[in-house]
């Protein structure tokens, strides 16, 4: 089994290729963001050390995040890191513990991850997740579940969501570089349907 990295800005649709990635191949699944919600909520000591950070606003360090994926990953072989590694500090950290097989990037532009994250609503009564393009409530304005509000994050307003996939972009861009001069980068389109890019990642995995 092979170790692979998935990359991709906010809209690319990380999340639901990796979730079906990681159940159809049986890997293990690695997500930073999932990882340190667990490590908080069960109080551990990288927990404790992380929620320092967050609760002062700052960045996680590079080496919290790596003693946290170290500590999951463990020498395992057939892992999907998703969305990590973030930086090329934690790129040749994970070298240090493991191998990465391929790294499949996710290519999508700014207008189309504008356009799909603000049209994301969310309820703010249960949670439910709607998309206005993809994935509109029954009632205009209301959750299917409960009947609550449909509401729009701060983060997911057009403005503020060109400005995070400007961000992200330019601090991938070395990473991007790091793997491709290693030679296991490999560009997937990402604006088209869920289905189509799953089965080309797919392709690439098995070629």
């Amino acid at each position: 089994m092979r170790n692979v990295v998935l990359l991709g800005p906010p809209g690319a649709g990380k999340g639901t290729v990796a979730t079906r990635l990681a159940r159809e191949f049986r890997l293990l699944h690695v997500s930073t963001g999932d990882m340190l919600r667990e490590e908080v909520a069960q109080n551990t000591p990288l927990g404790q050390l992380a929620k320092g950070y967050m609760e002062r606003g700052e960045l996680v360090p590079d080496e919290v995040i790596l003693g946290m994926v170290r500590q999951r990953v463990d020498a395992k072989k057939g892992v999907l890191f998703d969305g990590f590694p973030r930086t090329l500090a934690q790129a040749e950290g994970l070298e240090r513990f493991t191998h990465v097989d391929l790294v499949v990037f996710l290519e999508v532009g700014k207008e189309e991850v504008v356009r799909r994250l603000s049209s994301r609503r969310i309820c703010s009564r249960c949670g439910a997740v709607y998309n206005l393009v993809a994935q509109p409530p029954k009632v205009e304005g209301r959750c299917d579940l409960c009947g609550g509000p449909l509401i729009q994050r701060e983060d997911d307003k057009p403005e503020v969501v060109a400005r995070r996939f400007e961000v992200y972009m330019k601090e991938s861009a070395p990473l991007i570089t790091y793997y491709e001069q290693r030679g296991l980068l490999r560009r997937v389109r990402a604006d088209r349907s869920p289905e189509e890019v799953f089965q080309a990642v797919v392709e690439v995995l098995c070629p």
